[in-house]
C-alpha cells in the first residue's frame, strides 16, 4: 500500500507535537493509577484470596475504570484524524499526492493504535510493583494485555470510520462514543436474557465478559475473532469512503 509509512510517521508526528496525546496520556494514567491504588488497598484489607484473585486479574477484569478509560481514549485519539483534515482542507493535498486510499487509513489508524500501546507502557510498572510483592503469574498478565489489545484495535478503528463521516471533530467523538456504548450496552444484555440466541449474541459481544475471562488466562478465539472483525470492517468501510472523495474532490 502505496505511502502508509509515510503517513504513519505524519500522524504520530501530528499526535505527539500537539498537546492531545500528553493530556490523553495524563488524564488515562491518572485513572489507571486511582484504579491500581484502590485494588491495592482493598487486597491489603482481605486475607482469605482464592487461586483465580488477586490485584492484576482484578485491575483487569473488575476494574470498571479500564472500560471507561477505554470510552475515553479510542474515541478522543481518532476525532481529528479526518475529520480535521477535511475542515482544514488539508486532506485535498493527501489526497492528490501519490498515497492509495488503503495507505492514508491504514497509516493513521496504526499511528492511534501504537498510541494507544504507548499509553498503556507505562501501566507495567504496576505488575513490577506486584511482582516485588508476591509471585505474578505471567501468563494472565499476558492475556490481560491481549484482551485490552484487542478491544482497543477494535475500538480505534469505530474511532477511525466515523471521523471520515463528519467534519467536526466533536461530532466525530460523540459518533464513536455512542456505538461504542451501544456495543457495551448490547454486552450487558447477556445478564437480562435468559438462555437463547439473543444471551449468546450478547456475550458475545459483551466487553465485560471478555476482560474477565482474559483477566483469568482464558483465550477464547471467539472473542479475538469479533475483535478481528471490528477492526476489518470500519476499516474497509473507511478505505471506501477515503476513495470515493478523489472522485468528490
Amino acid at each position: 500500500m502505496n505511502g502508509l509509512v509515510a503517513v504513519f510517521r505524519r500522524e504520530m508526528l501530528s499526535l505527539w507535537v500537539t498537546p492531545l496525546a500528553w493530556v490523553l496520556a495524563f488524564v488515562f494514567l491518572l485513572l489507571q493509577g486511582m484504579s491500581f491504588n484502590q485494588i491495592l488497598l482493598h487486597y491489603a484489607t482481605i486475607t482469605n484470596v482464592t487461586i483465580d484473585q488477586g490485584p492484576v486479574q482484578a485491575y483487569f477484569g473488575q476494574s470498571l475504570f479500564l472500560v471507561l478509560s477505554l470510552f475515553l481514549v479510542c474515541p478522543a485519539l481518532t476525532m481529528r484524524l479526518f475529520a480535521e483534515e477535511r475542515r482544514s482542507g488539508s486532506i485535498e493535498a493527501l489526497l492528490t499526492a501519490p498515497v492509495s486510499a488503503a495507505g492514508v487509513v491504514l497509516g493513521k489508524y496504526l499511528a492511534t493504535l501504537a498510541t494507544f500501546v504507548l499509553l498503556w507502557a507505562p501501566t507495567l510498572f504496576y505488575v513490577v510493583i506486584l511482582r516485588d510483592t508476591g509471585t505474578v503469574d505471567w501468563q494472565i498478565v499476558g492475556s490481560s494485555y491481549l484482551g485490552v489489545f484487542g478491544i482497543g484495535a477494535g475500538y480505534l478503528a469505530v474511532g477511525t470510520l466515523t471521523s471520515t463521516l463528519t467534519r467536526s471533530q466533536l461530532v466525530a467523538m460523540m459518533l464513536a462514543a455512542l456505538v461504542l456504548f451501544g456495543l457495551f450496552v448490547l454486552g450487558i444484555g447477556e445478564r437480562i436474557f435468559p438462555p437463547g440466541p439473543l444471551h449468546d449474541l450478547c456475550a458475545h459481544v459483551s466487553v465485560l465478559s471478555q476482560v474477565a475471562e482474559m483477566s483469568k488466562g482464558v483465550i477464547d478465539l471467539r472473542r479475538l475473532v469479533f475483535d478481528l472483525s471490528l477492526v476489518v470492517f470500519p476499516l474497509f468501510v473507511a478505505v471506501r469512503v477515503v476513495d470515493s472523495w478523489r472522485w468528490t474532490t
